[in-house]
């Protein structure tokens, strides 16, 4: 009990008394959620306008026939509607429900659009953010709770997400999964990716280390394992900063071996990682301190 009571106390500080650089920090942080969820719905639905079949019911699709929103210019719609709902959400303005409609338009967009087989991890991290957002809204009142909660939650729920990739990866394929041969077969195949997109392709530094010896490309995929498997540790405050550098710098080594971008992850990383309200105080103290004033906003 005192495991879970730690957990509990170091995601959501009951005890903590907010001041306005928190509810600064708050805002910032919801407007990168908000705006990359707005992107992602209109490039979604941009790329949905090719799609005319469903290969690979994803999610809501084994329950719902997806194919309406194919072959017509629904998601445009679906993305405009969203962007609405989401910039009224932002600024309170309207019922408390508007961030959970449009989480559900959110999921539409994405089981449409990735229903032809490719299902990529990138967005993930916002779609649960705007699901923890939605939830903090409808069910706190306070602005205190709102704040804590949501990023109480979605601290938690990242934690839990890179810890469990890393157990399902030993589940799958057993501690083998580091072999460094599966690393040079993974910057194969990307490397095929790019040389059939743009006509060349050439490894990089990284690239090229791994390539040439088993032991380090096993050091490699090592390194990113432990970096997931540790991923919990996000759920306390003094090892939070250091876990996510280490995941920070497991994404930035996907990209530079695998050629496979997180850049929305390692923003939303950035931003829930360090102590943020702490240096907007120190920084701008004057302005910090009429950060009580967003509290109608939270």
């Amino acid at each position: 009990m005192r495991v879970l009571d730690s957990i509990k106390n170091n995601l959501f500080q009951p005890d903590k008394e907010l001041e306005g650089a928190h509810y600064i920090f708050f805002k910032i942080f919801e407007l990168f959620v908000a705006s990359q969820a707005i992107y992602l719905m209109w490039y979604w639905g941009l790329y949905t306008l090719r799609i005319s079949d469903v290969v690979l019911p994803l999610g809501l699709a084994n329950y719902v026939d997806i194919s309406f929103m194919h072959a017509n210019n629904l998601p445009l719609w679906n993305a405009g509607i969203f962007s609405a709902l989401v910039g009224f959400a932002f600024f309170r303005v309207g019922n408390k429900w508007l961030y959970g409609i449009a989480f559900l338009l959110l999921h539409f967009q994405y089981v449409a659009r990735f229903s032809i087989g490719e299902i990529p991890h990138s967005a993930n991290l916002i779609g649960f953010s705007i699901l923890c957002i939605a939830t903090g809204l409808i069910f706190f009142e306070a602005p205190d709770k709102r704040y804590k909660f949501i990023l109480g939650s979605i601290i938690f729920f990242a934690g839990l997400g890179y810890t469990s990739a890393a157990i399902s990866k030993l589940i799958g394929t057993g501690i083998n999964w580091v072999d460094g041969r599966h690393l040079w077969l993974w910057i194969g195949e990307k490397g095929t990716d790019i040389l059939s997109r743009e006509g060349a392709w050439s490894p990089n530094f990284l690239q090229s280390l791994a390539l040439k010896s088993i032991p380090i490309a096993t050091i490699i995929l090592m390194i990113g394992l432990l970096s997931e498997f540790f991923g919990f540790l996000l759920w306390f405050r003094k090892t939070r900063m250091f876990i996510v550098t280490a995941l920070i710098g497991m994404h930035i080594g996907i990209t530079l071996s695998m050629n496979i971008r997180f850049d929305a992850f390692v923003a939303e990383l950035i931003l829930i990682g360090y102590a943020w309200p702490f240096v907007i105080k120190k920084l701008w103290p004057e302005k910090s301190a009429y950060g009580k004033k967003l509290t109608r906003f939270i």
